[in-house]
């Protein structure tokens, strides 16, 4: 996984509630269990419609995802999460977010920033929705940059913030810990041996 760095990037704007997981990335997609070749499938039925948000070419390479509440919502398949970043994504904001579907952003890489209702309102109107618009997000001063150039603090905790900043996932982790894990094994009785007893 990869160490997350101050992001300067496109917003996009999916200004739609309770956006699932199957509108994400569409069942017929889930054929595989690498984390690549989801990109073409994201929002697969969504994006057959010229008027789908995203089809907006001022969002074309955007970095930034701005969401309606309780994105990721319905199944928990950790395809979504693998989708949108081969995509391009690198954060989700949102008022909220389905907690599984967060935690798998957590564990592919993808910051997820809770922010108030009002507040996400305020930055899907400042984004120009013909020519297109940037946001900074950085994750270590915990701040988001909005496209007319406010600065304002998002909270986030400090297990996620340390390993999304370290670009640990959950095996990287635990090698944290890989000499007292060594220890513990080099402490431990041999293994018993046995052997089949084959009569003749």
């Amino acid at each position: 996984m990869k160490a997350f760095h101050p992001t300067t990037g496109r917003v996009a704007v999916l200004d739609r509630p309770d956006v699932d997981t199957d509108q994400i990335i569409p069942k017929q997609f889930l054929k595989s269990i690498k984390r690549t070749g989801f990109a073409e499938g994201l929002f697969f039925d969504w994006r057959r419609d010229d008027d789908f948000e995203l089809n907006n070419p001022a969002y074309a390479g955007a970095k930034i995802l701005l969401a309606g509440r309780n994105f990721g919502c319905g199944s928990s398949r950790e395809h979504a999460p693998w989708a949108l970043q081969e995509h391009g994504f690198d954060v989700l904001i949102a008022p909220s977010f389905a907690d599984i579907f967060q935690q798998n952003c957590l564990k592919t890489g993808i910051l997820t920033i809770t922010l108030p209702e009002e507040r996400v309102r305020q930055l899907m109107d400042e984004v120009d929705r013909e020519h297109g618009s940037e946001m900074t997000v950085d994750l270590e001063a915990r701040t988001i940059t909005s496209p007319r150039g406010d600065t304002s603090a998002f909270e986030i905790d400090d297990f996620s913030r340390r390993y999304l900043l370290e670009g640990l996932d959950e095996i990287g982790r635990t090698l944290l810990h890989e000499a007292a894990i060594a220890e513990f094994e080099s402490a431990r009785p041999a293994p018993l041996q046995t052997t089949a007893l084959v009569q003749t």
